[in-house]
């Protein structure tokens, strides 16, 4: 069954905890969502309440997928920039499919509904993410359509001696 997606769904407390724990199921079970295993809910939460921030100022949009209880399955937020020369494209962030979810082809579902999202938001060409070398991530959102555009050696660093590229991935929208 697929997941139902939303964009922008009103926030609450059923909401919050949903995500927090997506969050914390996926970077468990070592996603690269910017924790390294293992992770709580206390600590995932502020940089959560760093994402609802955005999404109260407008600069935000959430996007979540929904299986067939009605639970949180998956998210991406999408972030305006802020730079008056580089308005013209937004980023993706915290792309999230929930590990029980994995291999049902909901991340492709998830990339295309954040496609979706980022197209009807005008004056927006280009989505624009980051991800973390060494997890496979790069080869999925190739798949995507999403081409690699830059990359920064051992940018990111999930131990004291594992060192991993920050990979820069740009996808132009096609209006």
């Amino acid at each position: 069954m697929a997941l139902t997606f939303e964009v922008d769904p009103a926030f609450d407390r059923a909401l919050r905890d949903g995500i927090t724990a997506l969050w914390v199921d996926v970077s468990n079970a070592g996603g690269a969502v910017g924790f390294v295993p293992p992770v709580t809910g206390d600590v995932i939460r502020p940089e959560l309440v760093k994402h609802l921030a955005g999404i109260v100022e407008g600069r935000t949009h959430l996007i979540v997928g929904r299986d067939e209880d009605g639970e949180v399955a998956a998210t991406a937020f999408l972030t305006h920039n802020t730079h008056r020369l580089m308005r013209h494209w937004i980023g993706v962030y915290t792309v999230m499919v929930h590990p029980r979810h994995q291999g049902k082809g909901y991340g492709r579902d998830l990339m295309a509904a954040t496609a979706d999202a980022a197209q009807d938001i005008e004056g927006i060409g280009a989505i624009r993410l980051t991800c973390r070398g060494g997890t496979g991530a790069d080869r999925f959102y190739a798949s995507c359509g999403y081409k690699e555009v830059g990359r920064v050696p051992d940018a990111i660093r999930v131990a004291e001696d594992d060192y991993r590229d920050d990979i820069i991935m740009l996808l132009p929208l096609h209006r």
